[in-house]
């Protein structure tokens, strides 16, 4: 037969299953709270490796957009460099060859070498036409001049072409522009075939033909050039 508990008995029982119910529910929030921890070390992890590997590519983007830029300002600083020594090459040249320009008239001051250099002006014409007859058409100021040259050029002509002779007039009614510093013009072919040596002319071939030498002369060799003018 079965005792009834005293009081004290259900009391001790009582604390008894509440320490019981205390312990099992401080175990379950503790598990509770590890796995709450694991998930959120897992999801700090996942949430750092992403934003980690975010700015690694964001990173790499903006190097790779900042090396670009630096390529490109490295380019167009050498384009622009290089273009301003062409420029002021050229400037060089140009003030080069207008000075030349500038002193053509100081060729037929002296009457003596002025003839001699019409002389051979004409010879060249003579041979290049290989005509019977031309016309030499010069300035109205060098008329004298002209005309010894031309008959120092057909006795040169006869003897080196072995006695063959030509006819070569001055052509009085078509003088050289005015602004032409000198030199002469060999006509023949009735007038179709023109070769001009002006002194302005040949200044023009030599500023084309002469180029390369003089560039190299002033600047020296460019050994990126393959091919010169």
């Amino acid at each position: 037969m079965a005792h009834a508990m005293s009081d004290d008995q259900v009391a001790g029982e009582l604390k008894k299953m509440t320490a019981f119910i205390r312990q099992e529910a401080l175990e379950k929030a503790k598990e509770i709270q590890i796995k709450a921890d694991e998930e959120f070390a897992i999801e700090k992890s996942k949430l750092v490796r992403q934003e980690t590997s975010s700015i690694d590519s964001q990173y790499e983007k903006k190097f790779k957009q900042a090396g670009m830029s630096q390529q490109i300002t490295r380019s167009t600083l050498a384009n622009k460099t290089r273009l301003k020594v062409l420029s002021a090459r050229q400037e060089l040249l140009d003030d080069l060859f207008d000075r030349a320009r500038g002193k053509l008239p100081e060729y037929t001051k002296d009457k003596g070498k002025y003839q001699e250099l019409c002389k051979n002006l004409i010879l060249e014409g003579l041979y290049a036409l290989n005509e019977d007859k031309v016309e030499v058409r010069a300035r109205k100021e060098d008329y004298d001049v002209v005309k010894k040259a031309i008959e120092a050029a057909k006795d040169e002509y006869k003897k080196t072409m072995k006695g063959r002779e030509v006819k070569v007039s001055l052509d009085e009614k078509n003088p050289q522009p005015q602004g032409c510093s000198g030199g002469v013009s060999i006509v023949g072919t009735g007038g179709k075939i023109d070769i001009n040596n002006t002194l302005d002319e040949r200044l023009k071939l030599l500023e084309t033909d002469a180029l390369p030498m003089v560039r190299t002369s002033l600047f020296g060799k460019n050994e990126n050039r393959r091919f010169v003018d």
